[in-house]
């Protein structure tokens, strides 16, 4: 009869690692590349013969272990200058998922306390809640005279003043539009209709206000982008005559 022996499940090549350095209780900082590595493939094989859907993560950071295993066996040459340890990358990798994974229990840690907290809506009586302490009003002005009270009332004009910006007050006020250049394209296309040929002069003269001028002049090119009007000058200088292709 085999034995069945039941694997610890990681949650990737990182966790199995960490459990190695912490089983074996040894420095992150100075792994022994050789027997972690020995471990590693030890629990790799198990692992196939327990489940065949091995993830590929597991087999790419074997080749890795191994690589650093070779390269760490290499004999150096005297004259050759002081390297990069091999396993400073996995080292850093290493140090990063711990962080991680200690925050994570840290975070689980809070999420069971919070479930062991109540909370308690206010249940504060209507009368105590809309409760006011009474002002005494002999006592609060026993002591205001009319010269106190101008002083107040100058030091709150004076604050007041202060808070006024000496470059934004002199700033124009921002107005509605007086007219939208929806409606003002609106507008022309019917007029267009009505009047197949009129003078852009005389349309823009008909305007009462600036704001009015230039949305007009404004909706006049959007109509011409689109070949709704066609504008035509004989001359410079002359009247601009606009043709309407809108159709009745």
């Amino acid at each position: 009869m085999d034995l069945k022996v039941k694997l610890q499940v990681f949650e990737g090549p990182l966790d199995l690692l960490l459990h190695l350095l912490e089983k074996n209780k040894v420095n992150i900082y100075d792994i022994p590349i050789v027997e972690i590595t020995n471990q590693y493939m030890d629990y790799i094989s198990e692992m196939k013969r327990q489940d065949l859907n091995i993830v590929s993560e597991f087999l790419v950071m074997a080749a890795t272990l191994l690589d650093i295993k070779s390269r760490m066996l290499l004999p150096k040459e005297e004259k050759e200058e002081i390297q990069e340890d091999p396993r400073a990358e996995l080292v850093q990798k290493l140090l990063e998922y711990k962080m991680y994974k200690c925050m994570s229990y840290e975070l689980k840690d809070r999420q069971v306390d919070a479930q062991k907290v109540m909370f308690k809506a206010p249940t504060i009586p209507e009368e105590v809640r809309k409760y006011q302490e009474p002002v005494n009003l002999e006592e609060l002005l026993s002591n205001i005279t009319l010269k106190k009270l101008n002083a107040i009332f100058k030091s709150i004009m004076r604050k007041r003043e202060d808070k006024i910006d000496p470059i934004r007050s002199k700033f124009g006020k921002i107005e509605k539009e007086e007219v939208s250049l929806e409606e003002r394209m609106e507008y022309l296309e019917q007029y267009a209709i009505a009047h197949r040929h009129f003078s852009f002069r005389a349309i823009l003269e008909a305007q009462s206000t600036k704001m009015e001028i230039i949305v007009t002049f404004l909706s006049i090119l959007e109509l011409m982008k689109t070949g709704k009007i066609l504008i035509s000058q004989e001359n410079i200088f002359d009247d601009i005559l606009i043709e309407s292709r809108i159709a009745a």
